[in-house]
């Protein structure tokens, strides 16, 4: 069994840890610590795969839980570095990428389960997302991802509208009068931005795994952008066609896992928010009395007995 991602990662430590409770080795990929630490060394074969020294060729199982292969990636302290040589910082982190995409690559080529697989990645794009959950029946928000002045104003006068980054980090704020002035406007000429429909309703994450719905929480929080404001989280049954539609999604993007993100519209309607290929849950599990934990890690242990 392989978990890739930081030695230091509570999600890695929580699965690592459930593992072992089900006697089941996994040895941890850690990429935070790559390529200065970590050491990894790929053949021509596709299974020459070693890692610290050890032969892992085709693992049981794989959890991705993060490459840490961009200098703006969680954790990463890559500021001294990009300020001495910018350019020569970038290109490591490109080096980084293509070996690690590559093992990543290889696995899924040998048909190891990856949690999830790098054949998935293009639907972790926002613009692709939704578009490709809303071509395929799914309720989306009506989103506009622009660095056009004019057409954020002509999407602004159908009603309320939130705004964010595309690749996330910064918090979802709504539009106001004062964003839509010629001098606010003109930002847009150095980075696009994702404009939504604001919608009214309550917050839901859902969790998929392997094709069914393992939990489903209600997230109550006074906040446009319930991160780090939730006043509560509760367990909620899903209707069953809402659960389907969480399914299909899931399906759509290729992932075997995932956290979803939806908010209910003016209409009581769940609308599909994000779908997150890496998601959080220790939080959600503490909170909202939820095991997305020990299902994960049943899950893997499982790839692992049936070897």
């Amino acid at each position: 069994m392989v978990l890739v991602g930081s030695r230091a990662d509570a999600h890695v430590q929580e699965v690592a840890r459930r593992l072992h409770a089900e006697d089941v080795d996994a040895l941890v990929v850690d990429t935070l610590a790559f390529p200065e630490e970590t050491r990894l060394s790929l053949t021509e074969d596709l299974a020459g795969i070693v890692v610290d020294g050890r032969e892992v060729g085709r693992p049981a199982a794989v959890y991705v839980r993060g490459l840490h292969a961009h200098p703006l990636a969680a954790k990463v302290e890559a500021h001294d570095a990009m300020d001495a040589d910018w350019r020569t910082t970038l290109t490591a982190f490109r080096e980084k990428s293509a070996l690690l995409l590559g093992v990543l690559g290889r696995w899924e080529r040998l048909g190891v389960p990856l949690y999830n697989p790098p054949s998935a990645d293009w639907g972790m794009h926002k613009p692709a997302q939704l578009a490709a959950l809303q071509a395929a029946g799914l309720p989306v928000p009506r989103t506009l991802w622009t660095n056009d002045a004019e057409a954020v104003r002509r999407f602004a006068r159908s009603g309320r509208v939130a705004y964010k980054p595309i690749a996330g980090g910064a918090a979802t704020q709504e539009l106001c009068e004062d964003d839509l002035t010629e001098e606010r406007l003109a930002a847009l000429a150095a980075a696009p931005v994702t404009f939504q429909e604001l919608l009214p309703g309550e917050d839901l994450r859902v969790y998929v795994l392997d094709g069914a719905v393992i939990a489903s929480l209600r997230v109550v929080s006074a906040s446009l952008d319930f991160r780090q404001h939730e006043a509560r989280i509760e367990p909620v049954t899903l209707p069953p066609d809402i659960a389907s539609a969480c399914v299909k999604a899931c399906e759509v993007l290729g992932l075997r896992w995932t956290g979803l993100d939806l908010k209910r519209d003016g209409d009581g309607v769940p609308r599909f928010l994000e779908l997150n290929g890496s998601a959080m849950f220790l939080g959600f599990d503490a909170r909202g009395g939820s095991d997305v934990a020990g299902q994960l890690a049943r899950a893997l242990a499982r790839h692992a007995r049936d070897v």
